[in-house]
């Protein structure tokens, strides 16, 4: 699950952000420099960004100087960008991916006029409050494992009303959503253990492991959630779930082993893999 923006450390070779800046606001033409310096592949749409955020020169230099290090630029900015939305996102919480969104477009193509809707495994919350966002007044509900994500999808969800919980998947949510679920978004991580490390440092070193270790296979989460998931889903109500494109026919086997109707969804300009059950 790669960051949007990949970078690396400055090299030693190129010059500190504040060796570029005068005491001025540096032009846009230096902070493309130093951000390219650095290896960020987008580094004029980045510098745009940065310019934007920063109120003077200073600023500017500490937010480059962040970024240069390695910083994912979600992070940096304190926000990223999701269905148009504006998510405001922390250290230490998994920064929504855009092909997420692909997810969320699936679900609501499914239950256009969904009353009840649960992000699990919310991280940030952008998958809910995207729903939110789209659909008629929902009821949203989201849960994390991790107390960090916990209180940064509540700040996300604040003005939708959405009630946000800490816990261990189900364990979270409180009997009374159970058979009144109709959209399950389970964003679960699904980064097989051995393939960590593997990730561009953005994720393995800001990102909570917990966000992106899936297991031996990568399913481990996957496969608890599409087990629980009948108990909790109403008649016609569906479970969506992101997996890569090598998993998919572990993930799909999975949900239909649950006694959900399954069916797998693909977007290739996004290179996104949503698996979707559906209760009888």
């Amino acid at each position: 699950m790669p960051p949007t923006s990949p970078a690396s450390p400055t090299p030693a070779s190129s010059p500190a952000p504040s060796a570029l800046f005068s005491a001025s606001l540096p032009s846009r033409d230096a902070v493309v420099a130093a951000l390219r310096g650095a290896g960020c592949v987008f580094a004029e749409d980045e510098a745009a960004l940065l310019l934007t955020a920063a109120r003077t020169a200073a600023e500017l230099t500490a937010l480059v100087d962040r970024r240069v290090c390695g910083l994912p630029l979600e992070i940096v900015l304190g926000w990223a960008e999701f269905r148009g939305l504006r998510i405001a996102v922390a250290p230490g919480v998994f920064v929504p991916r855009r092909r997420t969104e692909f997810l969320v477009s699936e679900a609501l193509a499914h239950a256009p006029r969904a009353q009840v809707v649960v992000d699990l495994c919310c991280g940030s919350g952008a998958v809910g409050a995207a729903l939110a966002a789209a659909l008629d007044r929902p009821e949203v509900h989201a849960a994390d494992v991790d107390p960090v994500a916990v209180r940064c999808a509540r700040g996300n969800l604040a003005d939708v009303g959405g009630r946000v919980y800490a816990g261990d998947l189900f364990d979270a949510l409180p009997d009374a959503l159970r058979g009144r679920v109709d959209i399950l978004a389970a964003n679960v991580p699904y980064v097989p253990t051995g393939e960590v490390a593997l990730l561009p440092a953005e994720a393995r070193d800001h990102e909570p492991l917990v966000a992106l270790d899936g297991g031996a296979d990568g399913l481990d989460v996957l496969r608890r959630v599409a087990a629980a998931a009948p108990d909790w889903l109403a008649p016609g109500g569906c479970l969506l779930t992101e997996t890569s494109e090598r998993q998919a026919p572990a993930a799909v086997d999975a949900f239909t082993r649950a006694g959900l109707r399954t069916r797998l969804a693909v977007c290739e300009e996004l290179y996104a893999h949503v698996v979707i059950g559906v209760r009888g």
